[in-house]
């Protein structure tokens, strides 16, 4: 029995995963909001007739995730609650057969690419005009910047080409027109997002382009921070690192997924390089751009993985000093070259891992943090939340990395989407607490 009054014309956006979902989102709503469509992203108001929901595919977790928002919107559909719902992204696109079958009360299921098609069953038209024009569901002050989709990796354990495809650079010229009409609008920060940033410009200019790409979009008058996310190690062009020295709205960051300090671990996971070529280049990156912060990610548990492998990985993040990571439990995904092979890390045993990487990781970032501590940074905010401005430095992604705290108080006259300079009062695991230069 319908409990509501449902806005017929409106659709609710629900976006899982990681900034290149949130990326496609974004372009789906202005297409949709071009078709008179009054659209939000992830509404509380409850009022949306449609929901679409852009799911993720990449690991256990995520994928459990997809579904169970799935359902609860299937059960509300049931309930009166929303009259239609659809599915598509990394999920749908791995698994669409599947969902069918199991979920069959979804009105449609559609892939990464099918956004055409979405529109169709939507009665919306799809607007080439409109390519590139997104609907910023973040702070008007940031945005993802996706430069390239799909990966032509070979990485065992991954699932992106199964979903994603191969690697596909969007031309040079879009990009930077993409970026200018960005700033336009009041953005001041670009992340750039890919599978793969590295690949960049190999498929239409046959030469790795990122470098001169970060030099156009340096260029753009009124962009303050440009950042790096997702750069593979093995076979990094280093000229990249001489574009970021020489520009300084390129930030000093760097996110590099490492995957394991072990070279045995890499060689399975066929990463293309050693643990002892991956100290090198980031010991010449640290080298080249002295205080930059390197982000990487890693995985535990992977197919064969002992516990010399992983204590080597433990000395390894030891040694390494990252400024910021992360680490998943590794999940045996369908069809990679990993699932050749039993996984036989027990999940408790991958847990313990994980948590034991994290609290290393965390004792690092403590002492990192305690080093700033009467330092100067810039820095740029993002909300109120809890009675302090919370920003980020230039060493910080939104969402994943430290966060700065400035006390809410009546003589600081900061506002969400400004920059302001700081001195770090104090400090913990992952946060620092700063007072505005006056």
């Amino acid at each position: 029995m319908k409990t509501k009054t449902l806005k017929k014309n409106k659709i609710n956006v629900v976006t899982l995963g990681c900034a290149k979902n949130i990326f496609d989102s974004e372009i789906m709503m202005s297409q949709l909001q071009a078709n008179n469509y009054e659209v939000e992203h992830e509404s509380q108001k409850e009022d949306a007739a449609i929901v679409i929901i852009n799911t993720c595919g990449f690991i256990d977790n995520a994928k459990q995730e997809s579904i169970d928002t799935i359902i609860q919107f299937v059960e509300a559909k049931e309930a009166g609650e929303v009259e239609q719902v659809y599915v598509t992204g990394c999920l749908s696109e791995r698994y669409m057969d599947d969902l069918r079958k199991e979920i069959p009360d979804v009105d449609d299921y559609f892939g990464t690419k099918d956004l055409p098609r979405l529109l169709k069953v939507l009665r919306a038209d799809y607007k080439k005009e409109l390519v590139g024009e997104r609907l910023l569901t973040t702070p008007v002050h940031y945005a993802y910047f996706k430069i390239a989709e799909g990966c032509d990796r070979p990485c065992s354990f991954c699932a992106i080409p199964l979903m994603r495809g191969k690697h596909v650079s969007t031309p040079m010229e879009e990009l930077v027109k993409q970026a200018k009409k960005l700033v336009a609008n009041g953005t001041k920060e670009i992340l750039l997002i890919a599978q793969d940033l590295t690949f960049y410009g190999l498929d239409l200019y046959k030469k790795r382009m990122l470098a001169q790409l970060l030099e156009e979009l340096a260029a753009i008058e009124g962009l303050e921070w440009i950042r790096l996310h997702y750069a593979y190690p093995a076979g990094f062009p280093m000229d990249v690192i001489d574009v970021m020295k020489k520009h300084d709205n390129i930030c000093n960051y760097l996110d590099m997924p490492l995957q394991h300090g072990s070279t045995k671990v890499l060689k399975d996971m066929r990463r293309g390089i050693t643990r002892e070529k991956t100290t090198e280049l980031i010991q010449n990156i640290r080298k080249e751009i002295p205080g930059i912060a390197i982000r990487t990610t890693l995985i535990a548990g992977y197919p064969g993985e002992s516990e010399e492998d992983f204590q080597e990985m433990m000395e390894w993040v030891a040694e390494m000093r990252f400024e910021r990571l992360g680490i998943f439990a590794y999940s045996h995904e369908e069809n990679t070259h990993a699932h050749n092979f039993e996984d036989d890390v027990p999940f408790e045993v991958k847990q313990a891992r994980t948590e034991a990487v994290m609290e290393l990781q965390s004792g690092i970032s403590h002492e990192l943090n305690q080093a700033k501590i009467g330092k100067q940074y810039r820095v740029l905010f993002d909300r109120v939340e809890g009675g302090y401005f919370v920003g980020r430095t230039e060493f910080d992604s939104p969402d994943v990395d430290n966060e700065v705290l400035v006390q809410v108080a009546e003589n600081n006259h900061l506002r969400i989407g400004d920059f302001a300079n700081v001195i770090v009062t104090g400090a913990d695991h992952y946060d620092l607490y700063a007072d505005l230069v006056s």
